[in-house]
């Protein structure tokens, strides 16, 4: 059971166990999604429609852009960041899960309301995830930067990247795309944890009493279910914060096609509105949806799985 459930059967496990078992999840998850997540922030920065009708198109498809990022910069081109992107993922993975246990806890014990209740798992997970995405946002930043550029490289380390980007443009740049990363990722993780708990109790539902023997698979395709649901309904906002994450950066996306500036969150909406249409709003949808079902479902089995696994090694010792 992902959040307090005070009808668990007397799983124990501790604050540490469940930090460990939320960074290990997110660790193992990073390492199965990164070229998905390779290809949808490339998508993400195009300025050109994602058509094989437009000429400028760097790229116009999940398969077509696969084969283009490795004819042009190689296999590891699809773990670019990967070293920052596991920090955030196990940092990530930790504050969230810690947090969420935590806040739904503290619903059971300091008021009426019951703590597997679906608005209460939208707020928690909602709060949970805004502590960890200020905790880990600058590694975020920092992913976003070597997933976007292409060759040349501008950043040849991570050490590289954090003295050149403090150097040429502040402390602040390590927070870009902070405002629109807040306001999307509460209503994001909210949706995933809220939707999580709700796809478990229709399963319970729907699922002959043989078919539920089967806990793993049931996380897999409810995470999996959640994460697709949230993801679509939040989208364009994740499309802004990587828009202004890499503000200052276009000297890396020339060779991309076309770059723009934006002055903050509604500027963005606006030039991407006016410039590339409502569909521009969605522009890598489909393989953000895709990595969603594959990240938030197997972050949701990792987890669960580590937590069991902690809980009979404990049983097994008393």
């Amino acid at each position: 059971m992902v959040g307090y459930d005070p009808q668990a059967d007397g799983r124990n496990i501790s604050s540490s166990e469940v930090a460990v078992a939320g960074s290990v999840s997110g660790l193992v998850t990073r390492v199965m999604i990164s070229p998905l997540d390779v290809i949808k922030i490339r998508f993400q920065l195009q300025i050109e429609r994602l058509s094989r009708s437009d000429p400028s198109a760097k790229y116009h498809g999940i398969l077509q852009a696969a084969r283009q990022i490795l004819l042009e910069e190689g296999p590891t081109a699809f773990w670019k960041g990967h070293i920052p992107a596991q920090l955030l993922s196990i940092g990530y993975g930790a504050v969230q899960f810690l947090s969420f246990e935590l806040l739904t806890e503290l619903v059971h014990r300091a008021s009426k309301y019951d703590a597997r209740d679906f608005s209460v798992h939208f707020v928690c997970g909602g709060l949970s995830a805004s502590t960890a995405t200020l905790a880990v946002h600058p590694v975020d930043v920092l992913r976003t930067r070597f997933a976007a550029q292409g060759e040349p490289k501008v950043y040849k380390t991570l050490r590289d990247a954090v003295v050149t980007m403090y150097r040429t443009e502040g402390p602040l740049v390590f927070y870009k795309g902070l405002n629109p990363t807040l306001i999307a990722i509460f209503p994001y993780a909210g949706f995933q944890f809220s939707f999580y708990n709700a796809l478990k109790h229709v399963h319970e539902w729907v699922m002959p009493a043989e078919g539920r023997k089967n806990e793993n698979l049931k996380n897999l395709l409810c995470g999996s279910g959640a994460g697709v649901i949230s993801k679509a309904l939040t989208y364009p906002l994740d499309l802004f914060k990587k828009r202004l994450q890499v503000g200052g950066f276009e000297q890396a996306r020339a060779s991309f096609g076309q770059v723009r500036s934006y002055k903050g969150l509604v500027d963005c909406a606006r030039q991407v509105l006016r410039e590339e249409g409502p569909r521009g709003f969605f522009k890598g949808l489909s393989p953000s949806l895709l990595k969603a079902a594959l990240s938030t479902g197997f972050v949701f089995f990792w987890y669960e799985l580590f937590c069991n696994l902690f809980h009979h090694m404990k049983k097994a010792d008393s």
